[in-house]
């Protein structure tokens, strides 16, 4: 008879879950073992790196992806990282070893007590099977779960387990489909609200780049001659940001929220909460006389939204409709120059990398960031058009960038990554190195050395307690310690000298850092 490991092997191979993402312990031993040939292990050397690595790779993929947890400490060292990957909605897989099924009442060593409670109210959802012969049937759930919410799902196994014989009825070879696709009436409804504004606006979230939306949303917005933001805090692009239509990235405060917004009689929301605020500014949710309508097919998003009408739907059909349904209107098209970039007095302002980078990359170039005191130097110099070409931590959780860099290149060898991290970001998920030239993936980090947590020391402005400790990290060289991790690296200081080593092409990692002057988001 097959035993519950094979059963497992043959059902992920089934779903083309064959890359596998992990830093196995003594628990996870059992599953790894007898692992088919053509499953590809990706060894990271800490597991919020693993995380990082995992939900780069699902983001660009578009496909679940199978990691792989020690145990109750294992999995506490990925929860930081697991918060970006639920507000990405990385439909990430992960599974953790258990004890076996004796040891576990008695709190043995490495028994993840109440395995299925550790990671909630994180994962869509967490299981343990209720003994051996589920196990197949546990795992098919957890990869299920994952893609119907398109959220992280988590499975706890007893080690046990995984040699127990099964019989074939055990076996899950079944498909589960998910599909929002609004009622005709709700559609019309819709378009009439839309084609009866006399000013309205459109608002896009990073779902509609997770989705392949990132071209049809650029035909609506030119279709309807919509001036177009992304919604605040975004962790995609889904709109080139030099299009004469693009407005740029809403503030994360409610009163600032509402005062972009105001003179628009309505504002439709397209994949994305309404909103992800940040700094608290109080004040009224939307301008007086706005009418909102978001449209998502996250019910949790549209359930907690504090103000506005919501459509739980998938987005595409929804903008296949507007096209059809809703007269043309005269629209700006083409793209707007960006500005000469600031220059520093000490050192390069972050424009100046930025517009280097702009000048120097391939336009399909997919950019991870992880600099959060430079994103309006950022806006103010990129010029991204194509899709998928910025990734970011959705929910502000340090150590995302430089393994999520590595994940986005594995998952997408065809085109240009690049990882642009500031130096107190880079400490976070710096063991991704390792990973990066152990597999010879070729990514660009840039690393933005200030000597200080630039978004902090805002934040402690903005808070009125700008004299906190912890806020300067001086004495860093990434370059020595990416030649430990095997990771080819130098220091730039020079803009010339910067351009050339951007122009040249690497076959494997390489770290270039990059001396530069403390900014603030503003």
């Amino acid at each position: 008879m097959p035993t519950a490991r094979r059963l497992a092997h043959e059902f992920l191979d089934r779903r083309g879950l064959t890359t596998i993402f992990g830093n196995p312990g003594s628990n996870e031993l059992p599953f790894l073992a007898e692992l088919p040939e053509h499953f590809r292990y990706v060894l990271g050397l800490h597991e919020g790196a693993v995380v990082g690595m995992a939900d780069g790779y699902a983001q660009v993929t578009g496909r679940p992806v199978l990691v792989n947890l020690h145990a109750a400490a294992g999995s506490g060292n990925a929860m930081g990282a697991l918060t970006n990957a639920v507000y990405s909605r990385s439909p990430l897989v992960l599974t953790a070893g258990q004890q076996v099924r004796t040891a576990i009442g008695l709190e043995a060593m490495l028994a993840n007590v109440d395995a299925t409670q550790l990671m909630r109210p994180l994962v869509a959802w967490s299981g343990e099977p209720s003994c051996a012969e589920d196990v197949p049937r546990s795992l098919a759930q957890a990869v299920f779960e994952a893609e119907l919410h398109r959220r992280p799902t988590y499975l706890s196994v007893p080690y046990d387990d995984w040699a127990a014989e099964l019989p074939a009825s055990a076996t899950i070879d079944r498909d589960v489909q998910r599909g929002l696709t609004p009622a005709e009436s709700q559609l019309d409804d819709l378009a009439a609200s839309v084609a009866a504004a006399k000013n309205p606006a459109l608002v896009l979230g990073g779902d509609i780049d997770a989705t392949g939306l990132f071209d049809r949303a650029v035909a609506l917005a030119e279709h309807l001659g919509l001036p177009t933001w992304v919604a605040p805090s975004p962790h995609r692009l889904p709109f080139p940001n030099r299009h004469r239509l693009f407005r740029g990235v809403l503030p994360a405060g409610i009163a600032p929220v509402s005062a972009a917004l105001t003179g628009h009689d309505l504002v439709l929301v397209l994949g994305a909460p309404v909103f992800r605020y940040h700094q608290h500014v109080p004040g009224a949710y939307l301008p007086e006389g706005t009418r909102l309508i978001q449209v998502t097919d996250d019910f949790g998003a549209a359930a907690r939204a504090p103000m506005g009408e919501a459509l739980v739907a998938d987005p595409a059909p929804v903008i296949e409709a507007l096209l059809r349904k809703v007269p043309t209107r005269a629209a700006e098209r083409g793209h707007v120059e960006p500005p000469a970039p600031k220059t520093g007095e000490e050192a390069l302002h972050p424009e100046q990398v930025f517009a280097a980078l702009r000048d120097t990359q391939p336009g399909d170039t997919r950019y991870v960031v992880e600099s959060t005191s430079t994103n309006s130097a950022w806006w103010r110099q990129m010029d991204l058009r194509r899709e998928g070409s910025y990734f970011f931590p959705a929910a502000g959780g340090l150590g995302f960038g430089l393994p999520a860099a590595v994940g986005v290149a594995m998952g997408s060898p065809d085109r240009p990554v690049v990882g642009v991290i500031g130096d107190g970001s880079a400490n976070y998920g710096i063991t991704a190195l390792w990973s990066a030239a152990h597999y010879r993936v070729p990514v660009t980090f840039v690393i933005l050395r200030n000597g200080v947590y630039g978004a902090l020391r805002w934040f402690g402005e903005l808070l009125g307690t700008p004299d906190v400790p912890g806020t300067e990290i001086p004495g860093l060289d990434f370059t020595a310690i990416a030649a430990g991790y095997g990771v080819e690296a130098t220091t730039v200081t020079d803009e010339d000298d910067l351009r050339t080593q951007l122009k040249t092409t690497p076959d494997g990692p390489r770290l270039i850092q990059v001396d530069t002057e403390p900014t603030t988001p503003e």
